[in-house]
């Protein structure tokens, strides 16, 4: 008897683990299904899903399949902007025309020629799309078109995306080491070497400008400046924007939670300061005179473990934390600029209950753009 019960048992099992696997690949194959991975160039690409998530294959965001636009299918520099969600493919910049930028916008169905514009730098994934996806009901709320531009990795590395261009040639991926467990990159200052890169022209900084020109003259639009959002990797790009590039037509210029900072002395050097940079006094006002944000999460702080957070001997000095960084590059720049007796109009913005999250610091970074003071900012 106990020998039937147990063969009954196991063939049970049996029965309900191929019935669930069945159910896996119908539900993953099923070309009927409205989301999809976020391209990731591996074979769950392939793949269709009923509901949003997580692809348990990459560990990517599943999103619209109808917010894809497939690249082979884009024409370099032929730019459409329809309403909802699509992408574009431009040239890089000067030095890089080969290495092209995706940019990924969401065109609002109430869009006019006044609707405002927004530039969304992404972090180290360089996910412009999910970037984008993250700023689809505030585009739509408040008419607002997103622009979010995707750099390939394996163009723009390190020192020409979170540094800007203005380094090349470095070793830095022989001068770090991946903390087991943790979210901590060690970098040894001792062995860091690279190139300054001298030609204003080829910095990173200057595609924010020719996005938003790009996308002024296909939309016929009115609007003559725009604004900047940037989290992790994205802050690290904003807050160096505002103390490289001379002239530019964004007016508010949100950094967000960035690991490390570029702090706006010349006792450092880059990239933890501006010695031996381009950068002069006459630099320092003009960038004092911008409207930088730095935009913080409050929980970003010694408890947080998402995205990658550098510790060195310089970078330690700054804080042990993005938080505790974030305002010490600001009050540091406070210091310089009562110094120089010029105008500073940067702000410190701290967003409260919220760590190192894009979707949360977007949200916050909205409402703080667009006038809806409704809820609690720290100064």
């Amino acid at each position: 008897m106990k020998t039937l019960k147990s063969r009954f048992q196991s063939l049970k099992i049996q029965f309900y683990t191929v019935l669930l696997v069945a159910i896996t690949i119908f539900s993953c194959n099923s070309r009927t299904g409205n989301y999809v991975c976020t391209p990731c160039d591996l074979k769950c690409d392939e793949l269709t899903f009923y509901e949003p998530g997580i692809c348990p294959h990459c560990k990517m965001d599943l999103i619209k399949n109808n917010n894809i636009i497939k690249e082979e299918r884009q024409v370099l520099n032929d730019v459409t902007i329809k309403t909802g969600s699509g992408s574009f493919l431009i040239e890089g910049g000067i030095g890089n025309k080969e290495n092209t930028i995706q940019v990924y916008y969401h065109k609002p169905e109430n869009f006019t020629a006044n609707s405002e514009i927004l530039l969304v730098i992404p972090g180290a994934g360089r996910n412009g799309n999910t970037y984008r996806d993250s700023w689809i009901e505030e585009s739509e709320k408040k008419s607002i078109l997103i622009l979010s531009p995707m750099y390939p990795e394996k163009h723009y590395n390190f020192d020409a995306y979170h540094l800007g261009g203005v380094i090349k040639n470095s070793n830095l991926y022989d001068c770090i080491e991946r903390v087991e467990g943790a979210n901590k990159i060690m970098l040894n200052e001792d062995k860091l070497r690279f190139n300054l890169n001298p030609n204003a022209n080829e910095w990173l900084f200057n595609d924010f400008d020719r996005i938003f020109d790009v996308a002024v003259n296909v939309l016929q639009s009115k609007q003559t400046s725009y604004n900047l959002f940037g989290h992790s990797a994205g802050g690290h790009i904003l807050h160096r924007f505002v103390l490289f590039q001379e002239h530019t037509k964004a007016k508010n210029i949100l950094a967000s939670n960035a690991s490390f900072y570029t702090l706006p002395n010349f006792e450092n050097s880059f990239p933890f300061g501006l010695k031996n940079t381009p950068v002069n006094n006459v630099f320092l006002k003009n960038a004092f005179k911008k409207k930088l944000v730095v935009f913080l999460g409050e929980l970003d702080n010694e408890n947080e473990t998402r995205g990658s957070f550098l510790e060195s001997k310089t970078a330690n000095q700054q804080g042990h934390h993005r938080l505790e960084r974030g305002a010490y590059f600001f009050e540091q720049a406070k210091e310089m600029a009562k110094k120089l007796n010029t105008t500073f109009n940067w702000e410190l913005k701290i967003i409260p209950e919220v760590g190192h999250d894009y979707k949360n610091m977007g949200f916050a970074a909205s409402r703080y753009l667009y006038k809806q003071y409704n809820f609690i900012i720290k100064s």
